[in-house]
Order: structure tokens, then sequence, then C-alpha cells
């Protein structure tokens, strides 16, 4: 029975991990599209932004529930993680676990916590500057100041890199971790074969969509 109760509570946790991440990774595509029109439209970006920053039901409702998204995926990730350690006390006298799995499914930890320190990162490069701005400093309102922004902060090469190779390791990420989250909720039908398709291209050109902007800023600076 407490086995039972056990391995229930485990799939609760893996499912409400997996859904976490489908709702980050949402948020992740409409970020990522708001960013891609910098590269096209400094207007377009800077009207987008301004609306997205001055809206009530972003600001108060959706952000909040954001932070809380990134911050529970993430304490369920070590959980689960710490949880499987731990029922494999003993380590195997010879463990060849590439000739299994990948890479990227062996090491969801480690790429998982590389991205939660870019997430930091993108936090205190951006998201606390403008709750500054906007609510210690109370600056007036200036819908053209997001373009100028975002570019200023790829001018230097190291943070450029830095985003660089924390989008690399969130494509990693994301090659494991979107399949994964579909197999937790119980996805698996004749839908199942196109979806991980559409996984591993999500897991490539959203990351390296990211790089390019980085890098296309950096450039044109």
């Amino acid at each position: 029975m407490a086995k039972s109760a056990l391995l229930k509570s485990s799939i609760a946790k893996k499912v409400a991990m997996a859904l976490s991440g489908l709702f980050l990774m949402l948020f992740l595509a409409q970020h990522f599209f708001i960013n891609m029109t910098s590269v096209f439209s400094a207007d377009t970006f800077n009207s987008i932004s301004h609306f997205m920053g001055n809206n009530p039901l972003v600001q108060f409702v959706i952000q909040p529930i954001l932070i809380f998204g990134v911050v529970f995926h993430f304490i369920m990730g070590f959980v689960l993680d710490f949880k499987n350690r731990s029922a494999r006390p003993i380590s195997y006298a010879k463990n060849n676990g590439a000739a299994n799995s990948s890479w990227a499914s062996r090491n969801m930890i480690v790429s998982g916590s590389v991205v939660l320190a870019f997430i930091a990162l993108h936090f205190y490069d951006f998201w606390f500057p403008e709750m500054v701005y906007k609510y210690v400093d109370v600056n007036p309102l200036n819908e053209t100041r997001y373009f100028h922004e975002l570019a200023e902060k790829f001018e230097s090469p190291v943070r450029t890199a830095l985003y660089s190779i924390s989008f690399l390791l969130l494509s990693l990420h994301l090659w494991h971790g979107f399949n994964s989250s579909f197999q937790s909720v119980g996805f698996n039908n004749k839908y199942s074969r196109s979806l991980h398709k559409l996984g591993y291209a999500f897991a490539i050109v959203v990351p390296f969509g990211f790089i390019f902007i980085a890098l296309f800023h950096h450039f044109n600076h």
C-alpha cells in the first residue's frame, strides 16, 4: 500500500512537472516571437513591448503565474532527480548510460541548472531594471526605449556568449523535455510521431533563433 501511494505521488509529480514545462514552452514561443520582431522593425518591437509591459492583465496576472511556473518547474526537477538518485544509493559496478539513452536525457538536471542560472541572469538584465524603472523610480512612459535597451544588453561579447551557450543547453533540455512531457501526461497515439518531430523542431528553431537575435544585435550595435 505504501509503495502504491509512493508510486502515485511520483507519477503526480512527473505530470505536474510536465505540465509546467509545457506551459513554460508556450511562454518561450511567445517571447521568441516578440524578440524576433526586433530584428525586422524597432518600431514593432517597441509597440509590442510597451503593450506587454503596461497591460494590467499581463503584469499582475500572467506575470506572477509565469514566475510561479518557473520556480515550480525547477523545484520539481530537483526533487525528482534527488528521489531518483536516492532510490539507487549503490552505484552499479559498470553503467554504460550512453548505450541506452542520450546525453540530454541523462543530464537534464545539468542542462536545467544552467537554464535556471540563465533565467536568473535574464531577470537581472531585463525584469529587475523594468520593475525599478516603472515602480521604484516611477519614470514617465517612453514607448521607444525598449529596442535601445535590448540592443545595449548585447553590446558585451561576454554577455552575448553567455546567452548563446545558455540557449545551446536550453536546446538540449528541450530536445528531451518536450517529448518526455507528453509521455508523462500519457499522450501516446497515432499523432505521437508527428508530435515528436514538432518537439525536435521546437528544440532547434527557438533556442537557435534566440542565439541569432543576440548575435544580430551584437554585431549591429
